[in-house]
This record gives C-alpha cells, sequence and structure tokens, in this order.
C-alpha cells in the first residue's frame, strides 16, 4: 500500500459539459472518501456544488495529487504547470491516444477508489530542459522539443553536435528531440522508434530530410545536445506543440535531460504494452 492523497485537484484545459461531467464525478467519489478537493480556473462552473476555483500557488502549496480531465494535451500542460513542481498527476482519459491519460470514463469510480486507497503504480519520468543563445531563459517539455521551419516545404540546415562532438550537418524540415514519454507522439509520426518509458534515452528524428540514409538517433538521457542553425532564413521552436519561439541563423540551441521530475500515478491495471496494442492498433492475442 502506497501513501494516501489527502488534498486532490481537479484540472482541465477546457469545461465542455463531458469534462463537467467527469469532474462532477470525480467530485462525488472523493467527497464521499473525506478528502479535501481543489479545482483550478477552467473548471470554474463547478462552483454551482460549492467549488470554487483556486489559484495556482493555492494548488502548488496544498495539493498532493492533481486529475488531469482531457486528452495528452491537457497532461502536458498540467504537467508542465505543477508536475514539474512536485505535484503527482493522474490523468482521465477524454482524447484518442491517451498514452498519459490511462484511466477511461467507464473505469473511474472503480479505478479512482483504488487510487485514493493507497493501491497504485508510480511512475517517474524526466523532462528536457531547453536554453536558446539569446536568452537566459529555460524551457522544459515533457514530450518533445522540436525545430522546424515553420513553414510547408521549407528546408532549414542545421549543425548536431552531441557530448560536443560533431554527428552531422543536415537539411530537412527540422528535428524532433523526444524524451521516451514523447516516443509514441510526434516522434512516432516522424519515423522514431517507439521506447519504454523505463528505458533512459534520448531520440532524434530529422522530419522529412534532404538525404536518403537518414534514420533516428538514440543517445543516453545523460547526453549534451546541441543544435547550431546554418541556413539562411529563420526558424522556429516549440516545446510540446507549446510557446514557439522564432530562432534566427547561427543560433544555437542546448537540450538535456532536466533535474525536474515527474511523477505519474497509475492504476494497477496499467501496461505499456496493453496501451500500445490498443491504441496503436497492434494486433492482439487470441
Amino acid at each position: 500500500m502506497k501513501k494516501r492523497f489527502k488534498t486532490i485537484t481537479l484540472s482541465s484545459t477546457k469545461q465542455n459539459q463531458e469534462i463537467l461531467s467527469i469532474a462532477n464525478q470525480c467530485y462525488e467519489v472523493l467527497k464521499n472518501k473525506g478528502l479535501e478537493i481543489l479545482v483550478d480556473k477552467n473548471l470554474s462552473k463547478l462552483s454551482f456544488i460549492g467549488l470554487k476555483p483556486s489559484s495556482k500557488k493555492t494548488i502548488l502549496k496544498d495539493s498532493d495529487l492533481l486529475i488531469a480531465i482531457g486528452g495528452d494535451g491537457t497532461m502536458l500542460n498540467c504537467a508542465r504547470e505543477y508536475g514539474s513542481k512536485n505535484v503527482c498527476l493522474l490523468g482521465i482519459n477524454l482524447g484518442n491516444l491517451g498514452f498519459l491519460n490511462d484511466i477511461d470514463p467507464e473505469d473511474l469510480t472503480s479505478f479512482l477508489t483504488q487510487i485514493i486507497e493507497g493501491r497504485y503504480v508510480e511512475d517517474n519520468r524526466f523532462f528536457l530542459e531547453a536554453s536558446l543563445s539569446t536568452t537566459k531563459k529555460t524551457f522544459l517539455a515533457l514530450n518533445e522539443v522540436v525545430i522546424h521551419s515553420g513553414e510547408i516545404a521549407q528546408l532549414i540546415e542545421y549543425d548536431l553536435f552531441i557530448d560536443n562532438v560533431f554527428v552531422y550537418r543536415q537539411k530537412s524540415d527540422g528535428l524532433i528531440v523526444a524524451s521516451p514519454t514523447g516516443s509514441t507522439g510526434y516522434s512516432l509520426s516522424a519515423g522514431g522508434p517507439i521506447v519504454h518509458p523505463k528505458v533512459s534515452s534520448i531520440v532524434l528524428s530529422p522530419m522529412l530530410p534532404l538525404s536518403l540514409s537518414s534514420s533516428s538517433l538514440v543517445v543516453k538521457a545523460e547526453s549534451k545536445i546541441c543544435i547550431k542553425l546554418a541556413s539562411l532564413r529563420e526558424a522556429q521552436i516549440s516545446f510540446d506543440s507549446h510557446s514557439s519561439i522564432r530562432l534566427r541563423k547561427n543560433q544555437e540551441i542546448n537540450i538535456t535531460k532536466s533535474k525536474s521530475i515527474i511523477k505519474f500515478i497509475h492504476p494497477y491495471e496499467n501496461d505499456f504494452f496493453e496501451a500500445c496494442r490498443s491504441k496503436l492498433g497492434w494486433s492482439s492475442r487470441h
């Protein structure tokens, strides 16, 4: 039996009727167990049951578990906002793939009851941290950092270094630098490998490279990755498809494994390979 959670926050990036219905169901389960319940500003419509939205500061201070209701985009947002600051995350899947949100609505009551009674699996994942040569600010991404041209069928040119060793100069639409968590996301669509979450690695996948021999590269998670832009045209960088920033020629991007760790909470039934079978259409054993 793991530790019992005492204060739980309900969170989402939207508040349509389906999300509000699921949030209300969570509230009833948690209330019946006598737990303290908070909601973020995106679930303000739950005020009719007496729940007033709490500030981000209050949630970070008081919550020991946050329930993210939605798809992977919702979970990624909650991961950056709260998970990177030591709040445990549990996901309820209302999206299509939902590799991070692994509780389906029909299983909500039984799985949530198990978890709040201390029967769950802890899953630690690492963030990627990116820094740019033009600013002192750093950026976190749970899934991937993407350097891209920002336009359809436009190539950029860049030099790739790993641990200060030159790897190659590449012309392509961009480069995806993904964590194991992100290997089932955008990286996969670019032809990258699926990496088990417990494999400590980083995947680099060129996007539509102007080369017949380019393929994804898997390196140890502790690698220091440096990308130097060489093309004349501007490029962009994004973090989990968020916070797109323009890049200029000769700009340098450094990407490393962050010290920030996020802790996901899963039901005991959670199985990465089962998720791959059901969400990616892998054949099942009969």
